[in-house]
């Protein structure tokens, strides 16, 4: 947890981490077991993917091929079109199936929020393996097909939240298995962001909606549109400020959900809560992100697990410093779990998790921490996890969309409360939120004509 005053955590997290079980390293593969992968979304995220995976062996020689590469922008897609020039080049990912289907394996997919789900479900339904960006998709009809998607054509599925691959994350659940923290009954977390500023991944327009401009050259704004009601192109929404726009992204708590509430969701099998209650809310134009916000979610009890209450602050807002984590202050994101033993903590993301006790507690159990249960992931990387699950040379995707679809209709039913400043009574099993059934055009969301899937997944 970064910034944790004197406490010397990175050094101490550098020791834990020492001896770690780790998969073997990655296997030479010999050229007929390459996986022929296709990009959608090549900027941004999608260069990070690209370079995730972009697996060679020792020799240096490339373990799998990049045959196509999708990007409605040709000025941002420059960098990644021009380092793989015999991949096959596209601006419409459907005219990349239509033209290359048969040759592709696998999809790995970089787009912005509201078009992950149409992305995924056309890669599916013709047999491919995918990769989505967190969160996995833009409503919760969306998360529920995707997850049933995945097993109907029996695709190796991940979401990219990369903190599901690390140690750090494995440790937090260890150590709550093994009884350190005790009973949890809270989750404390927050975030230091939205920030609006043109460098970011948000800015406020000048209009709501924004004055339309025209597309620049080399983009295909049809498509970047995508399911979406169509609209005039704006600067306030590409390359990076779709964010802002519940139409489009899911503000903070969607873009990091994925990675700071990861480790709670996973380690105590929160599933859904009942009810979500809006606290603060700044006000801010229509159909954008606010400034600030506070949310309470309410967790039933689990079997033999307790009721949790999960806070989330935002936007500069945070929780008070409790005098018994003996902290100096709180850094500008993290997450605490209160255990009725001990608390713990972790940054915005779960890389480095710290008990909150004294150096010399946390030095003694440092060099006799709980067993290590779960298996580690060779190199930490959710790309490479994929692509060894699809080559049957490791286990099956931490985030596949079997978990990774759950994690996100909870952060998603936060998005909902903090998006109409409301209380949240949800039904998980009928999938409606009881308390305001108009909201059922945000579960499922209504889709552009020659954008829909997935619809005979439910007959």
């Amino acid at each position: 947890m970064k910034d944790l005053s004197r406490r010397s955590f990175m050094k101490s997290a550098a020791t834990i981490s020492a001896g770690a079980m780790i998969l073997p390293t990655l296997k030479s593969c010999s050229p007929n077991s390459k996986l022929n992968i296709a990009f959608i979304g090549v900027g941004g995220r999608g260069g990070a993917n690209i370079k995730g995976c972009n697996m060679k062996d020792e020799a240096g020689v490339a373990l799998n091929n990049f045959v196509a590469m999708c990007d409605v922008s040709e000025e941002r897609a420059a960098d990644g079109f021009n380092a793989f020039p015999e991949a096959k080049k596209f601006s419409d990912y459907r005219e990349m199936f239509d033209k290359m289907g048969k040759d592709i394996d696998a999809v790995a997919i970089s787009t912005p929020d509201h078009n992950h789900f149409a992305a995924a479900m056309a890669a599916m339904e013709l047999g491919k393996h995918v990769y989505v960006e967190k969160p996995l998709a833009h409503n919760i009809w969306q998360l529920r097909t995707l997850k049933k998607a995945a097993k109907h054509y029996g695709v190796i599925s991940q979401m990219g939240n990369q903190g599901h691959t690390t140690e750090g994350i494995r440790f937090v659940k260890e150590w709550y298995e093994a009884d350190v923290l005790g009973n949890v009954t809270e989750i404390i977390a927050w975030f230091n962001g939205p920030h609006f500023d043109v460098k970011g991944y948000f800015l406020k327009p000048d209009n709501y909606p924004p004055t339309p401009e025209t597309a620049p050259t080399g983009l295909n704004w049809d498509s970047w549109i995508g399911p979406a009601a169509q609209r005039p192109y704006s600067h306030y929404y590409l390359p990076r400020f779709w964010r802002g726009w519940y139409e489009f992204g899911n503000g903070e708590l969607g873009d990091w959900a994925c990675h700071t509430l990861d480790a709670p969701f996973w380690s105590l099998d929160l599933g859904m809560p009942t009810s979500v209650d809006s606290i603060v809310r700044s006000p801010s134009g229509e159909g954008f992100v606010t400034d600030q916000s506070q949310l309470k979610f309410n967790f039933p009890a689990r079997g033999n697990k307790p009721p949790v209450t999960l806070h989330w602050y935002e936007g500069g807002l945070r929780p008070e410093n409790r005098p018994e984590w003996g902290l100096d202050e709180l850094p500008d994101s993290g997450m605490i779990m209160v255990g009725d033993k001990k608390s713990l903590a972790t940054g915005g993301r779960p890389n480095k998790p710290r008990l909150l006790v004294s150096d010399e507690e946390w030095l003694e159990f440092t060099k006799a921490i709980p067993k290590k249960t779960i298996p580690r992931v060779a190199e930490e990387a959710p790309q490479v996890e994929w692509i060894e699950a699809i080559k049957g040379n490791g286990a099956m995707p931490g985030s596949s969309f079997d978990y990774a679809a759950d994690l996100t209709e909870m952060a998603l039913l936060g998005v909902m409360a903090q998006r109409f400043n409301t209380r949240i009574e949800y039904d998980a099993n009928s999938m409606k939120v009881t308390n305001h059934p108009e909201f059922d055009q945000f579960i499922k969301e209504p889709v552009r004509s020659g954008w829909a899937h997935g619809e005979n997944l439910w007959s």
